[in-house]
């Protein structure tokens, strides 16, 4: 490829020019520096490192304005604190740091190239996808709050762990049952594996953001939290208005209707079987390998 290139702009273009030798390795690490950058202000417009960056660039104006006035005692003073005010800045950021390493790991193409999941994750088949969307309109009707979890590649083990096992197949009535008002279950949410619930009662990590909604309660707050950090999708009840809202990636789609949280648990069908499919070719080749 680079020799082509190479070929191609000594016979066209001015010789006397000088032209680096172009490799596929110096292709990709452009890609892979582009990605990288791009997660990165991603991250920081997303997280109060957006604050942090202003931060430093006020102080780097500051620095260079004293640099150009020859601000010698200034000069000193930034020069032996810098260790201290970076030292200072990951330990304010430690949770946006922490998170951003999290985010960095759950990246769906990790997990699909390197096989890293043991077991293909469970996909719900329709049955279960339509009594999801019967009972959360039905809750809704009521106002009866819920929160609705389905895990994806990753598994939610961590916070399985904080509710109560039930590990029985998923129905419209079950749901109903689960989330009626003053019974030993309706608080919280329940864990979707498969066609199966595993578990109710979870507690969820509420989403830090400050750019959500002060209208939003603390189901969406959470619904919202867990897709920051994982793949799973969240479906939300409102108590108060009966809205249906579904998280995913971070995002919320707020007073869906039944049309469209049909459409996205097909989508996330078809994303589900999709990867299975890509996880069982990569083993089976791996075991044809060895």
């Amino acid at each position: 490829m680079g020799q082509f290139i190479n070929n191609f702009i000594l016979k066209y273009f001015d010789t006397s020019l000088y032209f680096p030798s172009i490799r596929w390795v110096d292709i990709l690490e452009i890609i892979i520096i582009t990605i990288l950058i791009y997660q990165l202000i991603n991250w920081i417009n997303n997280t109060k490192a957006w604050m942090l960056l202003k931060g430093i660039l006020v102080m780097a104006v500051f620095v260079l304005v004293a640099y150009l006035l020859e601000m010698h005692t200034i000069l000193y003073i930034v020069k032996h604190s810098v260790t201290v005010m970076a030292t200072a800045a990951i330990v304010v950021f430690q949770p946006e740091l922490r998170r951003a390493l999290e985010k960095l790991g759950e990246k769906q193409f990790l997990s699909s190239v390197l096989a890293l999941d043991k077991n293909t994750q469970a996909r719900f088949n329709d049955e279960t996808k339509e009594d999801i969307i019967a009972a959360c309109f039905a809750m809704g009707r009521v106002k009866t709050g819920a929160l609705i979890v389905v895990e994806r590649a990753i598994q939610l083990t961590e916070y399985e762990s904080t509710g109560i096992k039930v590990d029985a197949v998923l129905s419209k009535q079950l749901l109903l049952n689960i989330f009626e008002h003053n019974t030993p279950l309706h608080d919280g949410a329940i864990i979707v594996r498969g066609d199966r619930i595993v578990a109710a009662t979870c507690y969820l990590p509420l989403s830090d953001n400050t750019a959500i909604s002060k209208e939003l309660g603390t189901r969406h707050r959470a619904a919202l939290g867990l897709t920051e950090v994982s793949d799973a999708v969240v479906i939300v009840v409102s108590e108060e208005t009966g809205n249906v809202s579904l998280a995913s990636g971070g995002d919320l789609y707020r007073n869906i209707d039944e049309t469209l949280l049909r459409d996205k648990l097909t989508e996330l069908q078809a994303k589900m079987t999709k990867e299975n499919r890509i996880l069982k070719f990569i083993r089976r080749r791996k075991a044809n390998e060895r």
